[in-house]
């Protein structure tokens, strides 16, 4: 299941997902991995959180970075949650329509049983209707 964490740029939202994050490690009963544009927020998360800096990646479109994104969930059986922040960034939609990847990635975390929660720089209102009720938070 895909959760979206929304709001434009400095509203809070990778705050907001780190600090998700960090609890949910307290009482994981499998593994969290934190995908993200660099490695920033390195000392920000816990250390049992894997954090993949997708930048270090040969990934150059949407589709090349929802096989990155299947792949992660296909070699670890245990992942419980995966947060991807930057996501705009990470999977190459910068002022493209993130409609199809979002629908992509909700059905591959439903195939894998992994929830998967997304920080999207865009309000609430830029969103489309197929992707309204997967959102969280609206910053």
């Amino acid at each position: 299941m895909v959760q979206l964490v929304v709001g434009q740029k400095g509203k809070g939202k990778t705050t907001e997902i780190l600090g998700r994050a960090n609890e949910e490690i307290r009482n994981a009963t499998g593994s969290i991995v934190f995908l993200d544009k660099d490695r920033q927020h390195m000392y920000e998360l816990n250390n049992k959180i894997r954090l993949i800096d997708v930048s270090a990646f040969p990934i150059t479109n949407c589709d090349e970075f929802v096989g990155f994104v299947c792949g992660i969930f296909s070699q670890d059986h245990d992942l419980q949650t995966m947060y991807i922040d930057g996501f705009m960034k990470c999977a190459k939609l910068v002022g493209k329509d993130v409609t199809d990847t979002i629908l992509k990635l909700d059905k591959a975390s439903t195939m894998f049983n992994v929830n998967v929660v997304i920080s999207l720089a865009l309000d609430r209102e830029e969103l489309p209707e197929a992707i309204q009720d997967k959102i969280f938070i609206s910053l």
